[in-house]
């Protein structure tokens, strides 16, 4: 889930912000308020549709099994926003949202791909579907770490730290798309999907600068043709939905040397700022 600061902007979770302070959400003898089920109980559904894609993997329905993480993603970018608006955000709600990101964006996409490609090869097949499910809970338990850091330069410039949890699992799903839309046989070839896999791991958990929604403002001369770029995607989603996800799994990794290159243009110019300053130079 995409959280300021650690997993973006989004899929923002039930989390407390340091901008916000959180009124408290568990009260002695009273247990959860009612606006903080809410939230949580958004989460818990995004826990369940990730693991149900599994049941679906395990009978072979491999288009249920990517809608239904698919709806675990959507659902994981409503609760954050729900909790915000309910002023419910909490630590529990925190807790409950990496664990099941750790569940539907790690674990779920290893046990589809394995079923689907990498039981093939039942050795490093396997050693790939662990290791991204390891690297996706080593990115959440990251930000867990450096929920209460201060010092986050990736953060305090509006920027993500490697890719996020739920981004990883659907570029993870890309061969999977393209195979699902073109019944090319090659994209399902496990020693593809087994590369494939690592290196988006490797992209978790990495210290690279990457855009989120928040770095993402659409000048007012084309805000109503993105408007209407939003309702065309949606329309294509519907109608060829493989090609779609795999089109917008394409545009992110094309943008993300933008992120890069917009991350080291801010790192030169608050360099320059300390040193007219008489200051250290940042790094990060």
């Amino acid at each position: 889930m995409d959280r300021p600061g650690g997993d973006g902007e989004a899929w923002l979770g039930p989390r407390a912000s340091e901008d916000d302070p959180p009124e408290p959400a568990l009260r002695k003898g009273r247990g959860l308020s009612l606006r903080a089920v809410i939230p949580n109980a958004i989460t818990a559904a995004a826990l369940c549709s990730g693991l149900t894609g599994i049941r679906f993997a395990i009978e072979g329905l491999w288009g249920q099994a990517l809608f239904a993480i698919v709806l675990a993603g959507v659902l994981d970018a409503l609760d954050g926003r729900m909790a915000r608006l309910l002023k419910a955000q909490s630590r529990f709600g925190a807790e409950l949202d990496s664990l099941a990101d750790s569940l539907s964006f790690g674990m779920a996409p290893a046990l589809v791909l394995f079923l689907w490609s990498l039981q093939d090869l039942p050795r490093l097949g396997w050693f790939a579907a662990l290791g991204f499910a390891i690297c996706c809970a080593l990115r959440l338990a990251r930000f867990n770490a450096q929920i209460d850091t201060e010092e986050q330069p990736h953060k305090s410039a509006g920027f993500l730290t490697g890719v996020p949890a739920p981004v990883g699992a659907g570029l993870a799903f890309l061969p999977m798309f393209l195979w699902l839309a073109s019944g090319e046989g090659a994209f399902r070839e496990p020693w593809l999907v087994g590369i494939w896999m690592v290196l988006i791991a490797f992209l978790m958990i990495s210290n690279i600068a990457t855009l989120s929604w928040a770095s993402i403002r659409p000048g007012k001369e084309i805000r109503l043709g993105a408007i209407a770029l939003v309702g065309l995607l949606f329309a294509a989603l519907l109608t060829e939905p493989w090609w779609t996800l795999a089109l917008i799994c394409v545009i992110y990794l094309a943008l993300m040397p933008l992120g890069i290159a917009r991350y080291a243009r801010v790192k030169r110019q608050r360099s320059a700022a300390r040193k007219s300053a008489g200051g250290p130079g940042v790094t990060g």
